[in-house]
């Protein structure tokens, strides 16, 4: 998956161009420029900055993150205000210690990657870089039959998996999982005690705090 998103970096926004998805989007830019207004924010995973750049306009200061090289050096090359955004090379599934705690925290479009059996080592150890208390944020895709890559197979462990062509003509497999809300709430109960989801057409949003 790390080899996919490094081959996919040139066409990553792509996806977020879908005239059908644009109501949904505007709705969660909107909600995104809300709830991390004034923050200091970790964002892990974050590709190219497309995301980054929602929160820029609100939040105090960012540390974005990604494992790699080539879509942080997309996301870098933005015109970002000085001392506003930071970015890092950071595996998801283990961080590092970045030297400071942060009062925010987002991941779009990664929850759907991690496999289940890992969900709450990754949220563990995800949530040990947030101060107590800290608003945390996870945005990603609802299964949308006509919309959706179709789902090829799924593994013992229940993770489901797509095929994926890149424009460069190379194929791939790539773990992605769609909870519904009752799991997503039932994943983050023991580290919440209220997770606010919505689900949109094509997407969902938990919203939470960290007790």
């Amino acid at each position: 998956m790390i080899e996919y998103y490094a081959r996919r970096a040139a066409e990553y926004e792509q996806v977020y161009a879908k005239p059908e998805r644009q109501a949904d989007l505007q709705q969660l830019r909107k909600r995104c420029r809300e709830i991390f207004a004034g923050r200091d924010l970790l964002e892990i995973s974050c590709g190219t900055g497309y995301w980054t750049e929602c929160f820029a306009e609100s939040a105090a200061r960012i540390l974005a993150t990604d494992i790699n090289p080539e879509t942080l050096e997309i996301a870098r090359a933005k015109p970002w205000k000085e001392g506003k955004v930071e970015f890092a090379v950071a595996d998801s599934l283990a961080l590092p210690d970045f030297g400071r705690h942060f009062d925010a925290g987002f991941a779009g479009f990664w929850w759907s990657h991690v496999p289940l059996e890992r969900l709450q080592e990754f949220l563990a150890g995800f949530h040990a870089r947030l101060t107590p208390g800290a608003t945390v944020a996870f945005m990603d895709n609802r299964y949308v039959a006509g919309s959706s890559t179709p789902i090829h197979r799924t593994d013992e462990a229940g993770n489901t998996y797509q095929p994926r062509k890149l424009a460069d003509g190379s194929s791939h497999e790539v773990l992605k999982n769609f909870p519904d809300k009752e799991e997503i709430r039932a994943v983050l109960a023991s580290f919440t005690d209220k997770v606010e989801v919505v689900e949109l057409e094509y997407f969902w949003m938990a919203v939470y705090n960290l007790t």
